[in-house]
């Protein structure tokens, strides 16, 4: 395999073939969320719609190094290991500002297991903070390529990766626990429940239960994979990237465009949804954020 200074870009030849079908997945998928978040005015779902776009530049930097096999240059390889690593913290950030709204909309306030104002707060400061870390450690990959000794800049980068899916991995878990003890608190609560089942609370906490366990699923995965090293028999073999990275983010992502949390600001009147027919309901006034 080729290298640049002594660093190794790929232990495989890349897949053309799998970098353009995910790179269509992500451009449809991404595209609807666009249509969706500027018609209905989600605006808390900006970080997942950057993340959509994040993994499709991704894909197309993994189609840019099959095209250079086994001359890989390091602008492909950057692209795609940076950009793929860190769009799930993007998701995660608004799907962590949905479940207030949520609990805001079925008038649910005293149930949850922290309290409403507080929850987007530390939810998003742990996610911002895993964020910060992957990136900070796919930087350090990145100069290390350039450096006199790759292997060791490698390592530490690597090593600061896995601390911060670490990061992402507990406050998802937390995440699940505090969605699920509301979910539980509600359903054994008759009269709150009476309440709430005037609302489509269901289908939504559905939607944001499972795109998280999705996401928590690929977190795992990545820390595995980081712990095996770069020649480990993840990063050894293609396949993984695709089925436990690309096609458990595509469906995340398809999950929350069929399922779309714009119903739930409509409730709240922050904001415009789109009917089942394609039509909008338009709420007047709205300022949604």
């Amino acid at each position: 395999m080729s290298s640049h200074a002594g660093w190794i870009a790929y232990d495989y030849y890349p897949s053309m073939g799998a970098a353009v079908v995910f790179i269509v997945l992500f451009a449809i998928v991404t595209l609807m969320h666009t249509f969706h978040l500027f018609r209905t005015r989600t605006w808390f779902f900006i970080p997942l719609l950057i993340g959509g776009y994040f993994e499709l530049v991704g894909y197309i930097g993994r189609a840019m190094s099959s095209k250079q096999s086994p001359d890989w240059t390091i602008g492909p390889y950057v692209m795609q290991s940076t950009l793929l690593l860190i769009a799930p913290a993007l998701f995660a950030a608004s799907i962590y500002m949905e479940l207030g709204r949520i609990i805001i909309m079925v008038k649910g306030e005293r149930l949850a297991l922290i309290r409403v104002n507080w929850m987007t707060k530390i939810f998003v400061a742990g996610d911002v903070l895993s964020f910060l870390m992957q990136a900070s450690g796919a930087g350090i990959m990145v100069t290390g390529a350039n450096s006199t000794n790759p292997s060791s800049s490698v390592s530490t980068g690597q090593n600061v990766i896995i601390g911060g899916l670490i990061v992402q991995i507990v406050f998802f878990g937390f995440f699940l626990l505090t969605s699920l003890i509301f979910q539980k608190r509600l359903g054994s609560h008759a009269e709150a429940r009476a309440v709430a089942d005037q609302y489509p609370w269901r289908k939504h906490m559905w939607a944001l239960q499972s795109s998280s366990v999705l996401v928590l699923i690929r977190s795992v995965v990545r820390v595995v994979e980081y712990v095996q090293g770069t020649h480990g028999y993840l990063m050894e073999h293609e396949v993984f990237i695709y089925v436990f990275d690309g096609l458990l983010m595509f469906a995340m992502m398809v999950i929350l465009v069929i399922i779309h949390p714009s119903e739930v600001n409509y409730l709240l009147g922050r904001g415009n949804v789109v009917t089942a027919m394609g039509g909008l309901k338009v709420m007047e006034g709205s300022n949604a954020v």
